[in-house]
This record gives C-alpha cells, structure tokens and sequence, in this order.
C-alpha cells in the first residue's frame, strides 16, 4: 500500500486556512457550546414536560428559553404558563429531579445541570409595550 499523508487519505487539518474546510470552523465558534446545549436542553425539557409528566399540577405549559451558566452547571428554564401559575410553579418544582434523571439519560453530558424554572415575563412585557405604543399612536391621531 502506498504511503499517503493526511490531506491525500481525505484528513484535513484542523486549522485549515484556506479552502472549503476554512468557512466550517469558524462558523461553529461563532455559535457557544453552552449556546447548543441550551437549546438541546430546552428541546428535550419541552418533550419530558409534554409526554412523561403525570402530575396534574403542571398542565398546558411552554419551555420559551433556557439559559446556562459558562460552567454548565446551572441552567434557567424561564417557562409560559397558561392555567394556575403558583401550582404549576410547585409541580416544576417537585419534577425538578424526574427532569434531571431524564435528562442524564437523553443527553451525552458529564455533569447535567441544575435546573431552575422561572416565570417568563418576556410576553408579558412585549404586550404592555405594544399597547402603549398603541396608546400613543391614538393620542397622535386625535391631535391631528
């Protein structure tokens, strides 16, 4: 068999300049890994809610973003909730360690991170600033 260096086998380098293999880099740096996990962790807490729950305090509710810390061991589910806040807030928080176990078992992490869930007040605010825009743009049209 012939001796064939890396580039000839089809193994590039790593740090390729030049080529087609230069734009795959450094699009992946752009985009963080706590970034890709955040979003595989609010994939999979979205379906655990949904399908493997039972408990009867957590009803229709809406996995909007999660945020993870540098370390990985600490993530912030903010989360909508359309029916009873408190009680659903209570069944999360009594699901915390079934969310976690099934986490460990659907993602190929070392560590699976703390899990916290809050109220995603983001709606809410886009809404209110919308309908004070709407004001606004009320009060103008009456002055004119």
């Amino acid at each position: 068999m012939k001796n064939l260096s890396f580039r000839e086998r089809g193994r590039g380098t790593r740090g390729a300049t030049s080529g087609p293999e230069a734009g795959a880099f450094s699009s992946v740096s752009e985009y963080k890994r706590t970034d890709r996990v955040a979003d595989q962790i609010k994939m999979e807490i979205a379906d655990i809610l949904a399908k493997k729950t039972k408990d009867p305090r957590i009803g229709f509710v809406t996995v909007t973003s999660v945020e993870i810390s540098d370390d990985l061991k600490q993530a912030k589910v903010f989360v909508s909730v359309r029916e009873d806040e408190k009680k659903t807030f209570i069944g999360l928080r009594k699901a915390t360690g079934f969310v976690r176990a099934e986490l460990a078992r659907r993602l190929q992490l070392r560590r699976i991170p703390e899990i916290a869930f809050l109220p995603d007040t983001f709606t809410e605010k886009v809404t209110h600033i919308l309908d004070l825009l709407d004001k606004i743009e009320k009060d103008v049209k009456k002055k004119e």
